[in-house]
C-alpha cells in the first residue's frame, strides 16, 4: 500500500509472475503516482517526473529488516530508472539494458 509517495510493501519470497515485467514498466510509466494499484513502479516513476519535470533532487529511502527485500527493492527500482532513461534518448525497446545499467544493477 502506499501512503502519499511513501511505499509500504511485503516480501513475499516467491516470485510473481509478470509483476516486474517489461509490461509492467510501460504500464506504470504512463501514469502518475495513485493513478494505478501501489508499486515499486509507481514509486519510481514519481521520482523520475519530479527529476526532469520539476527538476528537483531525489532521495529514495529503501528500509526493512534482513530479508525484507531491500536489495532487490532496490534493483527494480534502478531497472525502472534505467528503462526510463533509455525511453528518453529514444532507444527502441530491444536496448533498454546499457553497460551502465548492468554495472550498477550488478554492483
Amino acid at each position: 500500500t502506499n501512503i502519499g509517495s511513501i511505499l509500504a510493501s511485503v516480501n513475499p519470497y516467491k516470485a510473481i509472475p509478470g509483476l516486474y515485467s517489461g509490461d509492467a514498466i510501460d504500464l506504470y510509466r504512463q501514469h502518475r503516482l495513485g493513478e494505478l494499484p501501489p508499486h515499486i513502479f509507481a514509486t519510481a516513476n514519481e521520482c523520475y517526473c519530479c527529476l526532469w519535470k520539476r527538476h528537483d533532487s531525489q532521495c529514495v529511502l529503501i528500509s526493512g529488516e534482513s530479508g525484507a527485500g531491500k536489495t532487490e527493492s532496490t534493483k527494480l527500482l534502478l531497472k525502472f530508472l534505467s528503462a526510463m532513461s533509455q525511453s528518453s534518448l529514444g532507444a527502441p525497446a530491444s536496448e533498454k539494458s546499457t553497460h551502465v545499467e548492468e554495472a550498477i544493477l550488478e554492483s
